[in-house]
This record gives structure tokens, C-alpha cells and sequence, in this order.
């Protein structure tokens, strides 16, 4: 049974483009111009996943995003945003949208997105008891963390970071949704310096990482397991 994606977007060759490449993968697609249509989509049909383009003529995007999150709670939505709209791309995933792909894009990188969000949603079901990425490996039951076969000792502050981006692997979190989980401070160079402190015990070259992944103007990212885009 092949997956339904409604494609929410005000430009005609966007959704053409859209609608193939999707095509390619097995995936049906509905299409709607602006929010109207899309909410009456959402109303009428059985729908796996959202892409939504934030630059809608009827209502901001973001507007919609929090009607999708009131009715539909856990359905997956991918965001289109443009290249230098990074306040927008934050308050996005603030409001519940699982991921986001800037304009211009490579169909190969947001099919990636779409896969992840998909497994995300899966995952939310039932939390993983050993999590592995690219050397690393989290006993989450026994709390014990290896990297490349040898015990890492992480402070509970650190072990609590890394448990919550454990949970959402393969997404982007925003440092307020990050502090909002594990710390009560609101400085976000509070947040920093744990990741730095987390890079430095995880990574292998912690310059050049390959695990925690900063989304530059937004939050930071854990790899999945298999995060084709970021590998």
C-alpha cells in the first residue's frame, strides 16, 4: 500500500516537481495551492505526510503548521523554507514541524528528509534500547555509552542532552525545544557548552563532527543510524 503526501505549495512547477520525484518512490501525492485547500485535503483524505511551503497567499505557513499540530498531532511535516529565512525555519520546528528542507533543494536530500521523518514517527512509538551511530553506542536501559568500543563517562547533565536528541535522531532541534527538555536556563551558550563538552567525549575529530550536527541558526541534529543526507 503506497503512502499518501500532500504537497502544500503556491507554485505550479514546485508541486510538478514534486509530484514526479515523489512518483519515483512510490509515493501518491494530493496537492494544495494554498492553506484552504490543504485543510480541506486534510479533512477529506488519509494523509502519511505534510511538505509545506511557509510562503502560502492565503495565510502564513506557520499559521497552518499550528492548525496541522491542533487536529493532527502526530502526522510528519517536512518544511520548505527559503536559504536566509532562519528565524523561520526555528519558529517551525518550535511549533511541531519535524524537519525542513531550504530552496533550492535536491530531490535526493529531501526524499532523505521524508524517510527520516517517516522513522521518527515510528520511533515515538517505543523508545530504542540501544541506539548505534558511527562508532557510538548508547545502552539506554543500563545508561552506559561506548564510544568506539571503550566506556565514556558523561556527567547526568550530558547524558540528559544526549538522551533527548537520542530520542529524536535524525531531527533538527532548536536549542529552545533542547533546554526546554533538559535545562530550565534560557543562555544559549549554556547549551553550547555542553555540546562542545559532548563533541569532545563522542567525536572522533570534534572540529570536524560527524554524529552531533549543528543546524546553523536553528539547533543541532543527531545522525541516525541511516541519515543518507548527512553522512
Amino acid at each position: 500500500m503506497s503512502m499518501n503526501i500532500l504537497v502544500i505549495d503556491d507554485e505550479p512547477p514546485i508541486r510538478k516537481l514534486l509530484r514526479m520525484g515523489l512518483a519515483t518512490q512510490g509515493y501518491e501525492t494530493f496537492e494544495a495551492p494554498n492553506g484552504g485547500t490543504a485543510l480541506d485535503v486534510l479533512s477529506r483524505e488519509t494523509v502519511d505526510l505534510v511538505i509545506l511551503d511557509l510562503g502560502l497567499p492565503d495565510m502564513r505557513g506557520h499559521d497552518l503548521l499550528r492548525g496541522i499540530r491542533k487536529d493532527h498531532r502526530d502526522l510528519p511535516v517536512v518544511v520548505l523554507s527559503s536559504r536566509d529565512d532562519e528565524a523561520g525555519k526555528v519558529e517551525a520546528l518550535d511549533l511541531g514541524a519535524d524537519d525542513y528542507v531550504t530552496k533550492p533543494f535536491g530531490m535526493g536530500e529531501l526524499l532523505a528528509r521524508i524517510r527520516a521523518a517517516l522513522r521518527h514517527q515510528l520511533a515515538v512509538q517505543g523508545e530504542r534500547a540501544l541506539f548505534e551511530v558511527d562508532g557510538l553506542s548508547v545502552d539506554l536501559v543500563r545508561r552506559l555509552v561506548r564510544v568506539r568500543g571503550a566506556d565514556v563517562k558523561l556527567t547526568p547533565r550530558e547524558y540528559d542532552f544526549l538522551r533527548v536528541l537520542i530520542q529524536h535522531a535524525g531531527k533538527a532541534l532548536t536549542h529552545a525545544q533542547l533546554m526546554s527538555e533538559v535545562s530550565t536556563s534560557s543562555d544559549p551558550q549554556y547549551l553550547r557548552v555542553y555540546m562542545r563538552q559532548l563533541r569532545l567525549k563522542l567525536e572522533a575529530d570534534p572540529e570536524r563532527p560527524r554524529i552531533l550536527l549543528t543546524e546553523t541558526g536553528v539547533g543541532y541534529r543527531l545522525r541516525a543510524p541511516d541519515d543518507e543526507a548527512r553522512a
